[in-house]
């Protein structure tokens, strides 16, 4: 079970990225966060449903000799359903549908793709798949991951989307609207 404590200091980061109201603003934010990474070892993204929807969870990422563990439990899903799981370019979830998180991370330009294949780009993490409740849970280590440096997830945003991603289409799956969308910020 993911220990839910520390959100209010994500939400509180969550705040302040998501008051940026310039691209620029929001990637110099996220690199300000990056800079201060190695004094935490929790982060944390809330996801808040978008309009129209009902979707709600905790995604926590944490560093481990492997690679960032992502651990995630989303709830409000259609029962025993896939979708698209992915971090998003900009920590900015003000956007009815989530638009402003932009598109997916790829700081070296690489193409969609699978995450568990040869790695395409960072923001590819697959698909979350629901159970009979609608309820769906991961907890994997991604060996890709970073904290640090031009490559840090840290004040990003992880999107849920509608369907599933079919991991092969251009630029993101095809995997429909968004459906929540939470800026990963400080947990502890």
């Amino acid at each position: 079970m993911i220990n839910l404590k520390p959100i209010v200091t994500s939400v509180a980061l969550a705040t302040v990225l998501g008051a940026c109201s310039q691209e620029s603003d929001v990637v110099g934010t996220s690199a300000a966060v990056a800079s201060q990474a190695d004094s935490f070892s929790e982060f944390v993204a809330v996801l808040h449903s978008t309009d129209g929807n009902d979707v709600e969870g905790v995604v926590m990422f944490s560093n481990t000799e492997e690679g960032v563990r992502v651990g995630a439990q989303v709830s409000g899903l259609g029962p025993m359903s896939s979708h698209g799981f992915h971090i998003h370019r900009f920590g900015d979830c003000r956007a009815a549908d989530a638009s402003s998180a932009g598109g997916h991370f790829s700081p070296d330009g690489m193409p969609h793709g699978a995450p568990d294949e040869e790695r395409s780009h960072d923001g590819d993490l697959g698909n979350l798949i629901s159970n009979g409740a609608g309820v769906a849970q991961t907890n994997e280590v991604d060996p890709d991951l970073s904290f640090a440096g031009e490559d840090s997830i840290l004040g990003r945003a992880v999107v849920i989307h509608a369907s599933a991603d079919d991991l092969e289409s251009q630029p993101s799956g095809d995997a429909g609207p968004r459906v929540a969308c939470g800026v990963i910020g400080v947990a502890s």
